[in-house]
């Protein structure tokens, strides 16, 4: 599926309907309020969004998006009037992957968006899934559920879980979270790591115990919730 925010009726028509023609689902909203409800219901493969737009321009919208956990991978490719070098480098600093200036070609634009969602490989979730107890993880669509229920995870803790999850029932030291979710490794005391897997485990709930302490190496997860 592919969302576009667009106030002109018959851009956003001519644009849905090119999509559809070329074998895409595509779903276009005139109001900012309309898009994010359906954000609510679906999350799209790729976000076609205006600049000027009724209610939210879309230069907050795109900041919104790439705050939210849930959304900020999904690619953005801006349409607009604006098509300054300026108004270009503010997109793409903002988070925009591709950006295409008013008026633009319906062939062009197919290019752009096939380009896009093949880069972005967001059609399909290659990693496994993860199941321990109640908690499950898909790490490509960023889903993490206890019981059931959605869990929102900053960045970090969500990098931190799934590397425990890659590496089931083996023992990770500190270091080796640093390096390989921070880039870097830390000579001396780093509570870092022990205050990241505190909130980690307050997020998870019941899940939260799966995760153990192995004192004085680190951290493992498991299906059982005492610590060593």
């Amino acid at each position: 599926m592919i969302y576009l925010v667009e106030d002109d009726n018959s851009i956003r028509e001519l644009v849905v309907y090119t999509l559809g023609s070329a074998g895409m689902q595509a779903e276009g909203f005139g109001l900012p309020s309309q898009f994010w409800a359906a954000m609510e219901r679906k999350l799209p493969k790729l976000i076609l969004l205006d600049i000027m737009l009724p209610e939210e321009d879309g230069l907050s919208i795109l900041r919104t998006l790439r705050q939210n956990y849930r959304t900020q991978d999904i690619p953005v490719m801006m349409l607009t009037a604006k098509g300054s070098e300026y108004d270009k480098v503010i997109g793409l600093d903002s988070g925009a992957d591709d950006y295409l200036p008013k008026p633009f070609g319906m062939m062009e634009l197919l290019a752009r968006v096939k380009a896009l969602l093949r880069r972005t490989k967001t059609e399909e979730c290659q990693s496994p899934d993860y199941h321990v107890g109640c908690l499950y993880v898909c790490p490509d669509k960023h889903i993490v559920r206890v019981d059931g229920e959605n869990i929102t995870l900053t960045r970090k803790e969500f990098e931190m879980l799934c590397l425990l999850l890659r590496n089931r029932d083996i023992v990770l030291s500190r270091d080796q979270f640093l390096n390989q979710v921070w880039g870097y490794s830390f000579d001396g005391e780093n509570r870092t790591v022990d205050v990241h897997i505190r909130t980690l485990r307050q997020k998870l709930g019941n899940a939260g115990g799966y995760i153990k302490t192995i004192r004085g190496i680190g951290y493992k997860i498991g299906e059982h919730s005492d610590e060593e």
